[in-house]
């Protein structure tokens, strides 16, 4: 695998966009319209690295925007728990440590209902 497609495996695209990790799709959509207005090129014409960071907010965007690429990336995710603060850490895998213990919440979360939904290839 090249250094390129390495790197993009370990991207954490919620971050990218700027987004909890369990953000609807909504918030997912506006978050990304926005940050797509703010490092558009036409914006900052001669800036290399402002194509770099719109190409990512794209990227980003084309994963988390699509429910089966979603979850996928959730479960290929990078869990390098260094990568986190406590906070995040828990942030990102709360549906995931919750339904792995049995605990459940009152409102099913996203990312347990895709749990139940998803059926690996």
């Amino acid at each position: 695998m090249d250094g390129a497609s390495e790197e993009s495996l370990h991207k954490d695209y919620y971050k990218v966009l700027e987004v909890d990790y369990d953000a609807s799709d909504d918030t997912i959509k506006l978050s990304y319209r926005r940050l797509a207005l703010k490092w558009h090129p036409d914006k900052h014409k001669g800036e290399d690295d402002v194509t770099a960071k719109f190409q990512e907010i794209n990227e980003a965007y084309k994963v988390l925007s699509d429910p089966i690429t979603r979850l996928e990336y959730d479960f290929s995710g990078c869990y390098e728990i260094n990568q986190y603060t406590a906070r995040e850490y828990l942030s990102r895998f709360k549906g995931m440590i919750l339904t792995c213990n049995g605990l459940g919440i009152d409102r099913s979360s996203k990312w347990a209902q895709h749990l139940r939904e998803w059926e690996p290839h």
